[in-house]
């Protein structure tokens, strides 16, 4: 059974939040998590969290599924939201509480208690949850939404929680700011002034925690981890501020929220959990590409002007070498592209098959040569290598050398009352 044919009309009243107050309500909910992950999700990043985040998750499900149980044994509805939200917390806790008691009492590191913990709480929840749908109203009960999640099984109150519960977070977040900027970046730092670091990464935890517990009908509790992890990953792509980092992760968490949910109520058959975590992968996936500065594309970009740097610069110090009579230097051999690419320049001009440096050429080339000089007897005068053993290291530094430290280099080797190699006109 395929999904109904959706109109242009319907998506434009969707996406502007006319398709209904239910609808609504679910996409403001949504969107409102999603803000509240990527931000709670960009301090979780930073303090090294989020595989616990990833063991809280797993470790809900035997409390949904007890709090079920119980709330429905004593007469109450099994399916009330605060309930099973409630169980879901309590177990969590209890799982995060298994991994730091089995870290503190044995040997096994982070990852192993982890992984042990995720698994045997998850698979505690899976026969709990066996047992609820073998019950008298286990078949109505729905449960298995929290595994992946179903905003469709969602009504409005439950949207008011989560959309609540995340408005709540970010603000208990963006208080605690400075506090959990500092002990994320240096502990050590942190308990030196006396701040209270067990104290504030309980409050983290305790953030995570709503999250996590908060997001389970919207995405499950297989893919909530992502909501927590996914945004902050990609805004750290475009920023090393972590002002800029916690409001890009809001963004694109909230984002991502509202186009899962958008979806999910324009495609009923179409997991908005699943949506949501898409969405954040391919904003993830494009921030991974794009970015300006951290992008693989701009990253690859830049490797290939230095590479083109370096073989240029070779050409023309070659050039000056063998204009200034240096023995043993070859005629270099470059690329053609390479050759037309300094003649558009302007730095070297063709005079019967030989290349030879124009003026421009000529001062860059011996720019280099200078800096090579410098480097070389800065190694041999302050890092004792020997005069045979600095070629290597020489050629990959000297085309990276900047102003203030070649200025620095003639400082300190002038303190050492060795010779400057001069620029034109025999000026060191």
């Amino acid at each position: 059974m395929s999904d109904p044919i959706v109109d242009a009309n319907s998506i434009i009243e969707t996406l502007t939040l006319q398709g209904g107050f239910n609808t609504n309500a679910v996409i403001l909910g949504t969107s409102l998590l999603g803000v509240a992950a990527g931000v709670i999700g960009a301090f979780a990043l930073l303090r090294k969290r989020s595989l616990t985040a990833d063991a809280l998750s797993h470790a809900t499900l035997p409390g949904i599924a007890a709090a079920f149980l119980i709330s429905s044994a004593l007469g109450f509805s099994g399916r009330s939201m605060p309930v099973l939200m409630l169980g879901a917390a309590i177990s969590g806790i209890l799982g995060v509480a298994c991994i730091h008691l089995i870290l503190q009492h044995t040997r096994l590191k982070e990852d192993a208690a982890i992984g042990i913990v995720l698994s045997v709480f998850f698979g505690v929840g899976i026969v709990l949850l066996s047992v609820v749908q073998s019950s008298t109203s286990g078949s109505a009960a729905g449960l298995n939404h929290y595994i992946y999640g179903q905003t469709a099984a969602m009504i409005r109150s439950d949207a008011y929680l989560m959309g609540g519960i995340g408005i709540i977070a970010s603000l208990i977040a963006l208080i605690m700011l400075k506090e959990f900027m500092v002990v994320c970046f240096n502990e050590s730092f942190a308990r030196s002034m006396g701040m209270p670091v067990w104290l504030i990464d309980s409050i983290m935890l305790a953030l995570v925690v709503l999250i996590t517990v908060a997001g389970l009908q919207a995405v499950g509790l297989i893919l909530i981890v992502a909501m927590l992890i996914i945004p902050p990953a990609a805004a750290r792509f475009w920023t090393d501020r972590l002002w800029k980092l916690v409001l890009f992760s809001a963004l694109i968490g909230g984002l991502s929220g509202y186009s899962g949910a958008t979806i999910s109520a324009l495609f009923p058959r179409k997991p908005a959990g699943s949506v949501i975590v898409l969405v954040a992968g391919s904003i993830f996936i494009l921030s991974m590409l794009f970015a300006p500065t951290r992008g693989v594309l701009a990253d690859t970009i830049r490797r290939i002007r230095l590479r083109v740097r370096i073989a240029r610069d070779h050409v023309l110090e070659s050039l000056y070498e063998i204009e200034i009579g240096h023995v043993g230097i070859e005629h270099p051999k470059a690329a053609s592209w390479l050759i037309q690419l300094l003649c558009f320049k302007g730095w070297i001009e063709r005079n019967n098959g030989k290349l030879n440096l124009t003026e421009t050429g000529r001062t860059q080339g011996q720019r280099i040569h200078r800096n090579h000089l410098l480097w070389e007897q800065y190694l041999v005068s302050y890092a004792d290598i020997a005069p045979t053993h600095v070629d290597w290291s020489v050629d990959q530094v000297e085309h990276v050398l900047s102003d203030e430290l070649i200025h620095a280099l003639v400082l300190a080797l002038k303190k050492r009352g060795l010779t400057i190699p001069p620029l034109d006109g025999g000026t060191s």
